[in-house]
């Protein structure tokens, strides 16, 4: 994802490794209190936190293993959750597939990229074969006028 015109440096950032089931748990709630000192209420808090841990799931499953990174951004005076999933793992070898809901190459019921997708404002996934994955993912603030 490409920086965006108006784009602000993130104001919070930080950074979880992903390599034990632990780990999942520690950014479901990581990324919980980054929404919350974001601003989002409850239903967009549950979007982003589902969204966070389909992301993270899939690099330690996949992956195996990465790093999620959560970065509170502001764009035109909106705030913003940013994720962004890396791993080192064998990369994905048809990213349209994997976008589809009930893909899976494991024992999920294969909607965690598309699911994460649809949950999340802005998304882009990079890959290379052999060198791994990482996902991009934002999620705006929508506030009420």
């Amino acid at each position: 994802m490409a920086e965006e015109p108006g784009l602000t440096r993130p104001q919070e950032s930080t950074t979880h490794t992903v390599y034990s089931e632990e780990d999942l748990l520690h950014v479901r709630h990581a990324v919980r209190a980054a929404t919350v000192l974001a601003g989002f209420g409850i239903v967009d808090q549950t979007r982003v936190v589902t969204a966070a841990s389909e992301l993270a799931r899939n690099a330690y499953v996949h992956g195996g293993g990465g790093v999620l990174t959560v970065e509170i951004v502001r764009r035109l005076g909106t705030t913003g959750l940013r994720l962004t999933v890396k791993d080192e793992g064998p990369g994905i070898a048809d990213v349209e597939a994997a976008l589809t809901d009930g893909f899976t190459t494991g024992a999920g019921l294969g909607h965690g990229l598309g699911g994460a997708r649809r949950l999340m404002d802005d998304f882009a996934l990079r890959t290379e074969a052999g060198r791994g994955t990482v996902v991009t993912a934002v999620r705006w603030h929508k506030r009420r006028a």
